[in-house]
């Protein structure tokens, strides 16, 4: 039985890197994505810092499943150098940390302007990135995000109909793709399931416009999971849970327990076994 690999962006349990692994040894899982530790992003750890949370990942058994940068998250008509460095950066952690991913973004447009009119650019940028990225060997995986260049269906789309390097891949979210309009697996799927290499876990609701526990919102996240079961997919299911609005009054590991255990409940149901 082919198994996901279950992982999870897991500063949203705790700025302490142990409360981080404590919360999601006691829900089964052995990854986590690297976005922040001890209120400090990836792509400024020290050295120093770097060795500790490695030393501390081997001690207890974990490993992580890509390096959660912030790169290309960024306005696409500010000066590009500093994405080049932060790639770099990026880089030497997942050589470091022994993982092939980096997550990225498609860029920001500038106040007041559609990302339309700057899709050159950002094909560009993307590009260079991916060329950068070949030469390092390392994948990038792409997330939809929100107010982007690739936030929809068919910018998503058109990413990967023009930048075509095995060194870069699409991280499918879900609820990003519901607060963008687009409906995931309708309309975004279809169009990109091959570039797909990594997935985020995110659901949302429409009305109140909100992320909420896999399988509560229009994520069709039921759907995705069986299209993956079908396609044999092994790679994995990053849980992402952005719940603050929708359990106000629970703590962050709860939020991220609530999150992990709601992701479990459907591959159960979905008779599809993780690890």
């Amino acid at each position: 039985m082919v198994k996901v690999k279950l992982t999870c962006f897991a500063d949203e349990i705790s700025a302490e890197l142990s409360e981080q692994l404590d919360v999601l040894g006691q829900e089964g899982l052995r990854h986590l994505e690297l976005r922040s530790v001890w209120g400090k992003n990836v792509l400024n750890l020290n050295d120093g810092e770097l060795l500790l949370i490695r030393h501390t990942l081997m001690e207890r058994g974990f490993r992580i499943s890509s390096i959660a940068s912030p790169i290309g998250k960024y306005p696409v008509n500010e000066d590009f150098a500093p994405q080049l460095q932060a790639l770099d950066a990026a880089v030497k952690a997942a050589h470091f940390f022994e993982t092939p991913y980096i997550r990225i973004f498609s860029f920001h447009p500038p106040v007041h302007e559609p990302i339309t009119d700057f899709r050159e650019e950002v094909l560009n940028r993307l590009s260079r990135l991916a060329e950068m990225a070949e030469r390092n060997q390392v994948i990038l995986i792409l997330e939809n995000d929100s107010n982007m260049y690739g936030s929809t269906d068919e910018g998503t789309q058109d990413i990967f109909s023009n930048c075509r390097y095995p060194s870069l891949r699409a991280a499918f979210d879900p609820g990003n793709y519901v607060n963008s309009g687009v409906r995931p697996m309708t309309d975004a799927y279809p169009k990109i399931y091959d570039s797909i290499d990594y997935v985020h876990i995110k659901d949302a609701s429409i009305e109140p416009s909100q992320f909420v526990p896999a399988g509560v919102g229009a994520g069709e996240i039921a759907q995705l999971l069986a299209a993956l079961k079908s396609r044999g997919f092994e790679g994995f299911l990053s849980v992402e849970p952005h719940l603050h609005h929708y359990l106000p009054n629970a703590s962050n590991p709860e939020r991220v327990v609530t999150a992990i255990r709601a992701l479990k409940s459907l591959l159960d149901q979905a008779g599809q076994e993780w690890e």
